[in-house]
């Protein structure tokens, strides 16, 4: 993404790491110091005010004396293990909610580990909109400040990749992802139970280095691009760079010849599979990696403005092996994963004196002709959702622009997308979806789910942002009408009609379908003939 560096304070731009060997990620996730005599030692999550996760076995690890007896006491549980080359695991049955607890652990040394909560565990994590903090946003959103200034809250425990666990005091509160604090504090609120949120985020990344280099050469439908990309693209992009390459050499030595300065060197190209700056894995390893096994619920992904970093990747195809890749290496086969919408905003609000969405785009009417799609990563953040427990948060009525300052409201509809998929609370938490569609003579019949208490439009006199075309696949605004749970488009100038959209194109304040429970449509693109082949 061109651009996002520059406009981040300089604290706050994208830090470099190594690529750290596999061997040494382990060491770093194990927090290893075992010389001969080592004392016990647990790793870094698990330290006094941790959050445990409940309703799950729980892995306790650290390091100890090889062959020490270890024994890791909670919870009227006892378990005991014995450390193999300096290490050691326990599993805890699932956890009881509440606290604060004691956790003892007994071997030639005794640890207490202190304060411990049990509750909800989430992960968030991504680029600049995961990673900067509260007071990034105060000025900006009213709600969040005072949400910052009436801490602290007792029941909600923070954690920051590389650090210990903090309470949830207005001081680090400011210092801590204002959207993960928006969404947990929501969560705690609801459920009632403590709740630990655990960040590891970085700005201006592309979502290549957050997958491990193992899942990425694993995964079938990323090879296959990567081999299209070479075969195709690679090649002739090589023998541009060559060209571009040989005149700088020539308009350099020019330049030195005449005590210049030449112009920039051109940037090498990244091989296939690899990307430019940071590698395949980097942040994974530094971020990620280095929190596992520790049980989670879930995680919270806000990242897609900078795309892949991959040339030949799409975000769909890598997403899906990023998802596969952390739930196997976490040993957590289908934990939740829900990720906020991209492009932001674009669409107007059912009610904007709400403070979740005060910050959408003013309605307007509807444009004379359709506009044509220019922003293929509205699809692309769309197909996400498809893949097995994932969830999109909807986000075209919670403010546009690089970082929506509109945190507070971020938060809050990445909460209700917890409580209704994660949590089965009965609340509507996402728009109307297409579902199917049903020919009846010229007119189109749409299915939806997500109708929540009904389907509804909102300002304007009339429901607007549906389009049909015929054979040609020249698009004309429909007349469209809600029909109980469906709407029926009718077009005189398209009598066959062959394909439908709705609010297809990333500036969308026109399109104005609801809910009645105040969420807006998602935007889709259908062609029949695709659908018919189950394509």
């Amino acid at each position: 993404m061109v651009g996002i560096q520059e406009r981040l304070p300089t604290s706050l731009k994208p830090r470099k790491y190594l690529s750290w060997p596999s061997g040494w990620a382990l060491l770093v996730a194990l927090t290893v110091s075992s010389p001969a005599h080592a004392a016990i030692k647990l790793h870094d999550l698990i330290s006094d005010g941790a959050v445990l996760q409940q309703g799950t076995t729980v892995p306790i690890w650290g390091t100890a004396n090889d062959g020490e007896s270890v024994t890791v006491k909670f919870q009227n549980q006892s378990v005991a293990t014995t450390a193999q080359a300096g290490r050691w695991l326990i599993k805890l049955q699932p956890l009881q909610p509440g606290g604060p607890f004691t956790l003892t652990v007994t071997g030639t040394n005794t640890v207490e580990v202190k304060e411990l909560l049990v509750g909800e565990v989430w992960v968030g994590s991504g680029q600049s909109n995961m990673e900067l903090p509260s007071r990034f946003f105060s000025k900006g959103d009213a709600v969040l400040a005072a949400w910052v200034a009436a801490a602290p809250y007792p029941q909600l425990r923070l954690f920051q990749a590389k650090t210990k666990w903090q309470p949830a005091t207005p001081e680090n509160l400011n210092g801590f992802s204002a959207l993960l604090f928006a969404f947990g504090l929501r969560l705690q609120k609801v459920l009632g139970v403590p709740v630990g949120l655990i960040v590891g985020a970085v700005g201006g990344t592309p979502s290549g280095p957050w997958l491990s280099a193992a899942a990425l050469h694993g995964d079938a439908a990323c090879q296959e691009l990567i081999q299209q990309y070479a075969a195709t693209k690679y090649g002739p992009a090589l023998q541009q760079y060559d060209r571009e390459l040989a005149d700088w050499k020539l308009a350099a030595a020019t330049a030195q010849q005449q005590n210049k300065s030449p112009a920039r060197q051109p940037p090498p190209l990244p091989k296939p599979g690899t990307t430019r700056d940071d590698p395949v894995g980097s942040f994974y390893e530094a971020f990620i990696y280095s929190l596992m096994p520790y049980a989670i619920r879930g995680v919270l992904w806000d990242q897609g403005e900078a795309g892949t970093g991959l040339a030949g990747v799409d975000q769909f195809t890598l997403m899906g092996a990023l998802i596969r890749g952390w739930r196997k290496d976490w040993a957590q086969s289908e934990f939740p994963f829900i990720y906020i919408q991209k492009p932001s905003g674009g669409g107007c609000a059912w009610d904007y004196a709400d403070p979740v969405t005060k910050n959408a785009d003013p309605f307007v009417p509807q444009p004379p002709g359709v506009p044509a799609f220019g922003i293929p990563e509205l699809e692309t953040h769309l197909r996400i959702r498809q893949y097995p427990n994932v969830g999109m948060v909807g986000s075209s009525d919670l403010g546009n622009g690089l970082h929506p300052q509109n945190k507070s409201g971020y938060g809050q509809r990445a909460a209700a997308v917890a409580l209704g998929m994660v949590y089965v609370q009965k609340i509507e938490y996402s728009g109307p979806i297409y579902a199917s569609h049903k020919l009846e003579g010229s007119k189109v019949r749409i299915q939806f789910t997500h109708v929540g208490r009904g389907l509804a439009f909102r300002h304007g006199d009339k429901l607007q942002g549906f389009a049909v075309a015929g054979a040609n696949k020249v698009f004309s605004w429909a007349d469209a009408k809600i029909d109980g749970a469906t709407v029926v488009l009718s077009c005189p100038q398209v009598p066959q009609p062959v394909a439908i959209r709705y609010a297809w194109v990333s500036l969308r304040p026109w399109a104005n379908l609801f809910n009645q429970d105040g969420l807006p449509a998602l935007p889709f693109n259908i062609d029949f003939a695709t659908v018919n082949e189950g394509t």
